[in-house]
C-alpha cells in the first residue's frame, strides 16, 4: 500500500528492467537467510519485544541493519519511509513483500507531507519506521524526521541497533551493509523509548535530536562489540539494557 507521492523520477529502460529483478532476487535472499538468525533481544521492555497493535511507536535505526531488522519485525503492517529514487523503488518490493506499506518521497521532496501521513498512520495505529540514516547518508548522521514526528504525533521513538556475529560487509557501500551469513546470531538491543512533548520548542527539538543521535551511536557500538566480549561481559550488558 502506497500512502503517498507515488510520482516517479525519469528512469531509463536498463533502470526499469532492473527493478523487478533486484527486488526479486534481495526478498529471496532475505527470504531464505531470515529464518536462520539466531536473535537475542535486550532492553524494549515498552516496545519491540512483543507486537502490540494499537500501541503504534516511532522506530529508528541506522541504515547498515536493514537487512536483518526488516526480517525481524517483518508482517507487523509497519509503515517505512522510502525514496521514489531506483534505489527505492527496488528497495519498495521487497520490504512490501515482507509485510510492510510504504509512504514513498525524499528528504527534499514532500518530506514534510510524508511526516504528516506518517503521522495519520500512527493516529490509525500503524507502526512508522526510519532508516535514520538513509537514503544515502552520510553515515551515521542521524536526520531529524523521527523526532519531529513524535512531537506531532505524540507517539515515541524506539531506538535500536543489530549487531551480527558473522555477516558479509558491502565495503564499497556508503552504509557498509551487513549481510547476515546462514545461521549466525545476532543480537538487537533496543533503547527506552524517547518521548517529545507535543510543546517541545526548537532548541528542545534540537536537544532530542542530539539525545537521539548519541544514544543510536551508543547502540551501535554496544550491539557490535556484543560478539567480542566475554560472557561475563554479556551478562553485565543484559543486566544494564534489561534493568
Amino acid at each position: 500500500m502506497v500512502h503517498y507521492d507515488t510520482r516517479l523520477p525519469k528512469l531509463n529502460l536498463l533502470q526499469r528492467t532492473l527493478i523487478p529483478i533486484i527486488g526479486w532476487v534481495v526478498w529471496a535472499m532475505i527470504r531464505l537467510l531470515g529464518p536462520t538468525i539466531r536473535f537475542e533481544i535486550l532492553g524494549g521492555q515498552k516496545a519491540g519485544r512483543e507486537y502490540t497493535p494499537g500501541l503504534p511507536y516511532i522506530y529508528a535505526f541506522w541504515h547498515r541493519c536493514i537487512i536483518p531488522a526488516t526480517w525481524y519485525f517483518r508482517n507487523r503492517n509497519g509503515v517505512l519511509m522510502n525514496t521514489t529514487n531506483f534505489d527505492g523503488q527496488w528497495t519498495r518490493r521487497v520490504i512490501e513483500r515482507l509485510g510492510y506499506m510504504t509512504a514513498q518521497g525524499s528528504s527534499t521532496r514532500g518530506g514534510l507531507r510524508g511526516l504528516a501521513v506518517m503521522a495519520k498512520r500512527l493516529d490509525e495505529g500503524f507502526d512508522s519506521g526510519f532508516t535514520i540514516d538513509g537514503p544515502r547518508g552520510p553515515r551515521y548522521v542521524a536526520k531529524p524526521g523521527p523526532v519531529m514526528l513524535a512531537r506531532r504525533s505524540g507517539r515515541p521513538v524506539v531506538l535500536f541497533h543489530i549487531g551480527l556475529e558473522r555477516a558479509w560487509t558491502l565495503k564499497k557501500s556508503w552504509d557498509l551493509m551487513q549481510i547476515p551469513k546462514p545461521y549466525t546470531r545476532a543480537v538487537l538491543i533496543i533503547a527506552p523509548t524517547l518521548e517529545v512533548p507535543k510543546d517541545t520548542d526548537h532548541e528542545g527539538l534540537e536537544k532530542k535530536h542530539r539525545e537521539m543521535q548519541k544514544m543510536l551511536e551508543r547502540l551501535r557500538d554496544a550491539a557490535e562489540s556484543w560478539f567480542s566480549l566475554t560472557e561475563a561481559d554479556r551478562e553485565r550488558e543484559r543486566i544494564q539494557w534489561n534493568s
